[in-house]
């Protein structure tokens, strides 16, 4: 009888550097960033793929982590917050974000970033329209909603200006 094993190594991409560890076979890409590579900066809400919380950038394309396997990331890049700025040198887009003041409690931030990240770099100069379509999918429970669409706008016109990250 033949059994299958519990576990998997798993190695991928993030943020550009390589990683790698063991992972049980059920656990969430979103509890592997987490737990086992300490990426807290992706957070956990619904677990159901609802909220949005947990968006990341699986090669490029905007993924639900709390949705996939942590062994259905091998050998594939990712990009999670972390990868974008830090609290002393933030990224144009997470500058725009704080100076259209977007956000309260900052929960779903992280989800409404990394949504945002990957809506720019598809359409640099989307329409108000557009950027709501998008974010759709994100739910805040503290705002409503006009400041974090101004903050998408704020840090496309600072992208176009040149302000790359």
């Amino acid at each position: 009888m033949t059994t299958t094993p519990t576990t998997q190594s798993v190695q991928l991409t993030v943020n550009g550097v390589a990683r790698s560890g063991e992972t049980e076979n059920r656990k969430t890409l979103v509890d592997f960033l987490r737990d086992d590579l300490e990426l807290t900066g992706t957070h956990v809400g619904c677990e159901h793929g609802v909220c949005g919380a947990c968006t990341i950038l699986l090669d490029g394309e905007p993924v639900r982590s709390c949705l996939m396997l942590a062994v259905q990331a091998n050998g594939r890049s990712l990009e999670t917050i972390e990868g974008l700025g830090s609290p002393d040198d933030l990224s144009p887009l997470q500058q725009a974000f704080r100076e259209s003041h977007g956000f309260q409690c900052g929960f779903c931030t992280p989800g409404f970033v990394m949504t945002t990240v990957a809506l720019l770099r598809e359409n640099p100069d989307p329409s108000e329209a557009e950027i709501r379509h998008c974010l759709s999918g994100n739910l805040c429970r503290c705002t409503g909603y006009q400041s974090i669409v101004e903050g998408v706008k704020s840090a496309a016109l600072a992208l176009q200006a040149g302000e790359n990250r």
